[in-house]
């Protein structure tokens, strides 16, 4: 992955992504506006393995939702852990650092 691909990644998990899962497995979602298909087209090409789900309409929302699990999220890891989400946003570090304790991803 390139820079500016890890770059624009980063930026992404920290503006939307949910770190977490189902009780079973680990997932990091992406939810965002139906609008912005170019841009979930880019994280399924830049994602292997990566799912993009809807577009849904709920509650007057028009919106699509893409998620990384399995061996998508387990080849993911460690470009993950090489982003400077502890230095640049700590909240999101967090619930990153969560989601690998709760389902034991080291």
């Amino acid at each position: 992955m390139r820079d500016f691909e890890r770059g624009l990644l980063l930026g992404i998990l920290i503006g939307e992504g949910h770190f977490g899962g189902d009780g079973r497995q680990p997932h990091i979602t992406v939810r965002m506006h139906s609008r912005h298909r170019a841009l979930f087209e880019w994280l399924l090409q830049t994602i292997p393995g990566s799912r993009l789900y809807g577009p849904y309409q709920h509650g007057g929302r028009d919106y699509c939702q893409w998620m990384v699990r399995g061996a998508a999220l387990r080849g993911l890891l460690p470009v993950l852990d090489q982003l400077p989400l502890e230095e640049v946003n700590p909240p999101t570090y967090e619930r990153y650092r969560k989601m690998k304790r709760d389902y034991n991803l080291s």
